[in-house]
C-alpha cells in the first residue's frame, strides 16, 4: 500500500532537483498530431486505443540530442529494447515482460510498466524496426494510445526521440491527468528521465537539455 506514494516521493524530488534543463512547449496541434495506423498483421485483441480513451488527445514528442557518441542509433535502441530498464528511471517506473520469449523485443512482446500511483501500464509491442520500437496501450493502462522510441543521425549528432500519442483511458484517469495535473507530470518526468538514460547510455555529450513539445490535438474523439 506505501508503494505509490513513496514512489510519488521520489518522483517530486527527482524532478525539482534535476540540473539538467527541460525545454517545454505548449500548442495546438492539428490532423498531423495522431499516430500511424497499426501495421497490418499486428493482434488487435486487448488493445486500448484512442478511441477507448476520454478527454483530450495529447501528443508529445521528447528529443535529446548528444556529440560523439560511442554508439550508433541502432545499438542505442536494441539496448534499450533488450532492457528498457538500461534507461528508464526505476523510481519512476519498471518495465517487467509479461509474454514474449528470450531478452530481445519483438512484434507482439508484451511489458507491463509498473508506475508510482494506483495504476500499472500493460503494453504491446507494434511495431520494430532497428533503430525504432513501438507500444500500443492494453486494457487497464491509465492511457488509450501509442508510443515509440527511436534513434537517428542528424547533422553528425545521435537523436534520440520518445513519441506519444495519447489520452486518458478512463474518467478516473481523466481526473487525475488533466485536472489534478498529477499522472501528466509524472509521466513527462518519466520520458523525460528515459532520455537522459539512453543519452547516458551511448556514451555522447548531452547537448541542449531536453525539449519537450505537448499539442493538443482535436481529433473528432
Amino acid at each position: 500500500m506505501l508503494r505509490w506514494p513513496i514512489g510519488l516521493l521520489l518522483v517530486s524530488w527527482r524532478y525539482l532537483w534535476r540540473v539538467t534543463p527541460v525545454y517545454r512547449r505548449n500548442e495546438e496541434g492539428g490532423p498531423d498530431g495522431l499516430p500511424p495506423p497499426l501495421p497490418d498483421g499486428v493482434e488487435r485483441d486487448g488493445i486500448q486505443g484512442l478511441a477507448d480513451g476520454y478527454g483530450p488527445l495529447l501528443h508529445r514528442h521528447y528529443t535529446v540530442r548528444m556529440t560523439e557518441p560511442r554508439k550508433r542509433p541502432e545499438q542505442v535502441v536494441e539496448q534499450l529494447a533488450m532492457d528498457p530498464n538500461s534507461a528508464a528511471p526505476q523510481d519512476a517506473a519498471v518495465f517487467v515482460k509479461a509474454r514474449g520469449d528470450g531478452d530481445g523485443m519483438a512484434v507482439g512482446d508484451e511489458y507491463v510498466v509498473r508506475m508510482p500511483g494506483p495504476w500499472d501500464g500493460p503494453v504491446r509491442v507494434v511495431h520494430r524496426t532497428p533503430t525504432s520500437f513501438r507500444f500500443a496501450t492494453l486494457r487497464g493502462h491509465l492511457e488509450a494510445g501509442e508510443i515509440e522510441f527511436r534513434a537517428r543521425w542528424e547533422d553528425d549528432e545521435l537523436v534520440f526521440e520518445i513519441e506519444s500519442w495519447a489520452r486518458p483511458g478512463d474518467r478516473v484517469s481523466h481526473l487525475f491527468y488533466n485536472k489534478l495535473l498529477l499522472a501528466k507530470e509524472i509521466q513527462l518526468n518519466l520520458w523525460t528521465e528515459t532520455c537522459l538514460g539512453a543519452a547516458r547510455n551511448s556514451g555522447g555529450r548531452l547537448c541542449g537539455g531536453v525539449r519537450v513539445s505537448t499539442r493538443r490535438v482535436d481529433d473528432g474523439g
